[in-house]
């Protein structure tokens, strides 16, 4: 009897348990089961969904990114920072890339980042002199959508482009300017040479800065390079000496040539005023002459008996008296010596 019994409330148990699997089953499949709407809910459903589709075509644009607008992968339009709009996914679809970080390239190294060969550094000046350069670039995106759509590979097409503009300036560039005081001005023109190839292309990207780390001769030739570098520096010490020299002798010589000048220009005024004075003399002894030949040709007679007497310490008397006129003989007084005195205690 209790066997029976008890057969009995495990078959309940079982059906029981069947009864709750069923139930949880329908009520999942009932969960399952899309509400039954009308034609105006069908609408209001739809209307949201559209909403929310519309609303992720929405997105903000970052103060350091620009907003790249693809149209079925196809690029349509750039846009900056702020709030915009856009067809959403899959019509249209927006990239973020950066525009305010500042990139650097190093010329004379290979992509990976290894130093490159010597010949790829090696580049003719404009006297035909052979010398290694290594530069870095510093660059940024100045549009995104050109940057990533119009070249196909960005940093090799801004590398070749660097290293043929520094080529260029530099084919126009003495050696020695390169190695001393021109380099910033290297620096300067392959900058614009390089920004004017990438604006031509439209490749997006504007260049920062140029800047030459280093300028050498090929290390196979530095040695007789420097043996030249040395022989300038003594021919221009030896110039700037002659130039000094110059300097110094220059000025004292035309010093002196104008004294020279001077003292034979004030020569010649003295010369023709002498000359002016003793011709107009001769003119108004001429004159005289003219008014009155007798008095006249004797007082010149007697200016130059005056002249002559005065220079002459002994005088010649004419003792036939047929002179022009008697003569007083005189004792020269300047030439009488006194007589030496006698000795004490001597003869007559």
């Amino acid at each position: 009897m209790e066997i029976g019994t008890n057969e009995t409330l495990e078959q309940l148990r079982d059906a029981g348990q069947d009864v709750r699997q069923d139930g949880a089953r329908e009520q999942f499949l009932a969960f399952l089961k899309p509400p039954r709407l009308d034609r105006r809910g069908w609408a209001l459903l739809g209307g949201l969904a559209l909403a929310i589709w519309l609303s992720t075509g929405f997105y903000k644009v970052q103060p350091d990114e620009q907003g790249v607008v693809l149209r079925f992968g196809a690029w349509v339009g750039t846009t900056t920072s702020g709030l915009h709009f856009h067809l959403p996914w899959p019509i249209e679809s927006v990239l973020f890339p950066k525009i305010t970080q500042i990139r650097q390239m190093q010329l004379g190294q290979a992509d990976n980042g290894a130093l490159g060969g010597a010949r790829e550094k090696q580049m003719l000046t404009g006297d035909e002199n052979i010398v290694e350069a290594d530069a870095s670039l510093l660059w940024q995106v100045k549009d995104a959508g050109q940057y990533l759509f119009k070249v196909a590979d960005p940093d090799t097409a801004l590398r070749i482009a660097a290293e043929s503009a520094l080529r260029e300036v530099a084919g126009r560039t003495p050696i020695q300017a390169m190695l001393s005081d021109k380099r910033r001005e290297v620096a300067d023109e392959t900058q614009a040479l390089l920004q004017s190839v990438l604006d031509r292309e439209g490749s997006g990207i504007r260049v920062v800065q140029v800047q030459l780390s280093r300028v050498d001769p090929p290390s196979t030739v530095i040695d007789a390079f420097n043996d030249v570098q040395r022989a300038r520096a003594d021919q221009e010490r030896a110039r700037n000496e002659a130039e000094s020299y110059a300097n110094d002798i220059l000025p004292r010589a035309r010093g002196e040539a104008e004294r020279i000048r001077q003292d034979a220009e004030a020569y010649k005024e003295q010369t023709i005023n002498l000359a002016q004075g003793e011709a107009q003399n001769y003119t108004a002894i001429y004159q005289s002459y003219a008014q009155a030949k007798e008095v006249t040709a004797w007082r010149l007679y007697l200016e130059s008996v005056d002249a002559i007497l005065r220079k002459s310490s002994r005088v010649i008397l004419d003792s036939s008296g047929r002179g022009a006129m008697p003569l007083a003989p005189y004792l020269p007084l300047s030439e009488i010596k006194p007589a030496p005195a006698p000795a004490a205690g001597g003869g007559k």
